[in-house]
C-alpha cells in the first residue's frame, strides 16, 4: 500500500538529441506513469519543444524517416506544426508511413516479427514534425525522429 503522506518522487526530464547531436534515429514514446519525461524539438521551423511521460522504445532499421522527412520537409517545408489542418491526400501518406513502422510488442527474441504502428486520428491536434500521436501495441504514444529545422 502506498504511504498517502510520502512525496512523490520528482520526474527525471530526458531530452532527446539535445542540440542536434546527430541523425538517424526513430523512437516511439509509451505513454506511461514512469516519472520520466522525454522531451524532444519538434515542429519544424517552429523548434517546438513537446514533452511525453513514459519509457522509450527505438525502432530499428535504416532511412525510417526517409518518408516522415519526404512529407515534412519537402511537401510541407518544414512547417509541420501542430493544430494543422491536414489535406486528404497529406493525411493518407502520413498514414501509409506510420503505418510501415513497427515496435516489438516485447523484448523478448521468440517474437520475431514487428507489429505495426497506427496513426491516432483522435490526437490529430497535437500532431507535429517529428511528434506524431500513435497507438502502439503497448497503447497510446508518440513517433519522435530528429527535427528538420
Amino acid at each position: 500500500m502506498t504511504d498517502p503522506t510520502r512525496t512523490p518522487a520528482p520526474k527525471r526530464l530526458v531530452h532527446l538529441d539535445p542540440d542536434g547531436c546527430g541523425g538517424g534515429w526513430v523512437f516511439v514514446i509509451v505513454a506511461a506513469l514512469t516519472g520520466v519525461v522525454y522531451q524532444a524539438q519538434c515542429g519544424g521551423h517552429s523548434c517546438a519543444q513537446e514533452e511525453q511521460e513514459g519509457y522509450l522504445l527505438p525502432l530499428y532499421g535504416t532511412d525510417l524517416d526517409a518518408e516522415l522527412n519526404e512529407l515534412f520537409v519537402g511537401e510541407l517545408r518544414g512547417w509541420g506544426h501542430r493544430g494543422r489542418v491536414w489535406p486528404p491526400e497529406s493525411l493518407a501518406r502520413l498514414r501509409c508511413a506510420v503505418g510501415e513502422l513497427g515496435v516489438y510488442p516485447s523484448g523478448r527474441h521468440d517474437e520475431p516479427c514487428p507489429t505495426w504502428l497506427v496513426l491516432d486520428e483522435s490526437r490529430l491536434a497535437d500532431l507535429a514534425e517529428a511528434w506524431v500521436p500513435v497507438l502502439t501495441p503497448h497503447g497510446p504514444g508518440v513517433l519522435v525522429w530528429e527535427n528538420s529545422d
